[in-house]
């Protein structure tokens, strides 16, 4: 791969994290922001819901438009949109005007998850599309556990300072994608090959008549329908730097400080995400000796992650007095003094571990099986059911903490309610295991579908050329 291109991922991955970081901001300050807004900590969970739906509805129209047109002006046009919300939050001088800027933001953090899904699936060839898809699905992973960290590092004293932080960094990230190169549409397919080797390019395009093709594929169903019910659970987990900051304000530490460790609990605590290159190593090895492989490996690990998230939730955290000392220090320092924090941190990684093979898993089998000018829109389909799923698991989720208060005071409350959420991930295994039935057929097919095409385009480029080849000397009439 050339420099040129590699810079070129390098931007995508961390436009892809940058997107994720915006998400990430909010949560770890509703305690301020509310009290800053006059609201109650509810209503900014209903931001944040509305804010993940209108992001995903948004990505379908990006990503339909990605994969008709230039990919490149789209997630130039989206990052400037999010970078100008992210900016326009902190001028908000009240409720109406904080949801108005969050909601502009997450216009355009639709582009970049969806279009940009698009442009990396070209990028690599099937064997290596988990390991691959890991990375990009990492990127996003590390987006919001930076979010979570930067908003409560930054936002303790004044939660305006991570939103200017990030606003900044969105334009410069704008402007990057100037200078990256163009990537072919399904450069990275086998059945493809000899399309590029004659010099010409795959110019299937997506049109309206196709949306049927794309729900006739089963698999593209399953694929679909599970992010309803996984990011229901996915959702409420962002409630958990709201947990730990709970349970460090109950044992004695004020909210500027409990705000911040809970944010480095969050952020340490899911660093099992990591392994999800695991899990897309796994996913790409199986897939070789079956079609239906990676499937198998993320209904395995969505299921097995259920009883470690519940056992995470009720898990003491002993943290000693209030010292004055850095909530990272703090935190750090415990880990190797306190069992309950060490216990709570392994459960955490394994948890993850386990879980984070949905995602890598869940972007190699949409390239697999969707043609290129499919998946961008197949993606953001999937992304928007994801949406409106982690919506409904984020506002949900704050109802009943609320209800549960009545019997259950902080942080039982929070702990009880989480754990009740975790049964959402049971129906996402049965589909994912569903996926693994339907997807030989559906690889099988576009293989098919593709080599077609690419002998056509040969024949067709092999006459334009015989037709337009000159006589040579001396040849007759």
């Amino acid at each position: 791969m050339s420099a040129h291109r590699v810079y070129s991922v390098v931007v995508f991955i961390i436009l892809a994290s940058l997107d994720n970081v915006a998400i990430g901001l909010v949560p770890p300050l509703y305690s301020p922001i509310s009290r800053a807004l006059g609201v109650g900590e509810g209503a900014l969970g209903v931001v944040t819901a509305v804010s993940y739906l209108v992001t995903a509805v948004a990505a379908v129209a990006w990503a339909y438009a990605g994969d008709r047109t230039d990919r490149k002006p789209v997630l130039m046009a989206g990052t400037l949109i999010w970078a100008a919300g992210t900016g326009a939050t902190v001028l908000a001088g009240g409720y109406w005007g904080f949801l108005a800027a969050q909601l502009f933001a997450a216009i355009g953090l639709g582009a970049v998850g969806s279009v940009g899904f698009s442009v990396v699936s070209d990028l690599i060839t099937p064997r290596r599309r988990g390991l691959v898809m890991s990375l990009w699905g990492l990127s996003q992973g590390v987006g919001t556990l930076a979010g979570v960290l930067v908003a409560s590092q930054l936002g303790g004293k004044d939660w305006r300072t991570p939103f200017y932080v990030l606003a900044g960094l969105g334009v410069v990230a704008g402007v990057a994608y100037f200078t990256t190169a163009d990537i072919r549409r399904g450069q990275s397919e086998p059945d493809l090959a000899a399309v590029f080797a004659a010099g010409e390019e795959y110019e299937h395009r997506i049109s309206r008549a196709d949306l049927p093709r794309i729900l006739a594929r089963r698999t593209n169903v399953w694929l679909i329908l599970q992010g309803l019910t996984a990011q229901a659970a996915f959702g409420s987990l962002v409630w958990l730097p709201r947990l730990f900051q709970a349970k460090a304000e109950a044992q004695g530490y004020d909210e500027q400080a409990a705000i911040q460790i809970g944010g480095v609990l969050a952020t340490l605590f899911q660093l099992g995400g990591v392994l999800s290159i695991v899990g897309g190593l796994i996913g790409d090895r199986w897939q070789r000796r079956d079609p239906g492989g990676r499937a198998k490996v993320a209904a395995i690990g969505i299921l097995a992650g259920v009883p470690l998230y519940v056992a995470l939730f009720f898990a003491p955290l002993t943290l000693p007095p209030p010292s004055g000392r850095s909530a990272a220090a703090l935190v750090l320092g415990s880990l190797f003094t306190s069992p309950g924090l060490a216990g709570a941190f392994g459960l955490a990684l394994v948890a993850l571990a386990f879980t984070s093979a949905n995602s890598p898993n869940w972007f190699a089998l949409i390239a697999d099986v969707n043609p290129p000018e499919h998946r961008g829109t197949v993606y953001s389909m999937g992304n928007l059911v994801n949406g409106v799923g982690r919506s409904a698991g984020n506002g949900l989720v704050g109802a009943v903490f609320a209800a549960l208060a009545r019997s259950f005071p902080p942080p039982a409350n929070l702990a009880i309610g989480l754990a009740a959420f975790q049964v959402f991930f049971l129906p996402t295994g049965v589909m994912y295991w569903l996926a693994s039935r339907t997807a030989p057929r559906d690889i099988a097919d576009v293989h098919a579908l593709l080599r077609a095409r690419a002998a056509d385009d040969v024949e067709a480029h092999a006459k334009g050329v015989s037709s337009n080849r000159t006589p040579s000397a001396g040849s007759g009439p």
